[in-house]
């Protein structure tokens, strides 16, 4: 037969344990988001890399916030930019393409 468990032998400690696991959770649920949102702040700019690099080879302006570099026959545009949720923490984009004939004349 099992003996019966009196109330109040282990008072506390589901507390305890609490109070030790939650900040480590915490911290590998801030890290999973802001990986998360990394990865779509990478993908956002080699976006916007990309479009900057096709309007400049067609002869229109860039999107704002990408620097662009023009050669003779290629155009090279970059993004740069903070992830949200990290803000130290920078994420940068480069797309390459070639200049359409009537923009190189």
């Amino acid at each position: 037969m099992i003996g019966r468990r009196w109330p109040g032998r282990d008072r506390g400690y589901f507390t305890a344990e609490l109070a030790a696991g939650l900040p480590a959770l915490m911290v590998l649920l801030i890290a999973g988001l802001g990986a998360v949102s990394a990865v779509a702040t990478k993908a956002q700019c080699q976006d916007t890399a990309r479009d900057a690099a096709l309007a400049v080879a067609r002869g229109e302006t860039p999107p704002h916030g990408s620097h662009v570099e023009v050669d003779a026959d290629t155009v090279t545009a970059s993004v740069t930019a903070s992830v949200p949720l990290l803000p130290k923490v920078t994420v940068h984009a480069t797309a390459t393409a070639a200049r359409e004939p009537e923009a190189v004349r």
